[in-house]
């Protein structure tokens, strides 16, 4: 799934690691979520909308197949 966390990370001024210490999740996480080998739970999809005060599909590009 594409996305626009690391775009959305920079343009906030936050690192990798701090993004994932707002968000509880590892720095491994974060890297895999911006290079769209990781699709995340609703949980976690949720928890970056709001944080960058966004919608879900604002962050996350669905695409069908």
């Amino acid at each position: 799934m594409l996305n626009r966390v690391s775009e959305l990370r920079k343009t906030n001024g936050l690192t990798q690691q701090e993004l994932a210490d707002k968000l509880e999740v590892s720095r491994q996480t974060i890297i895999s979520l911006e290079k769209g080998k990781y699709d995340p739970s609703i949980g976690l999809a949720h928890k970056i909308a709001k944080l960058f005060k966004l919608s879900i599909e604002d962050v996350f590009i669905f695409e069908e197949e």
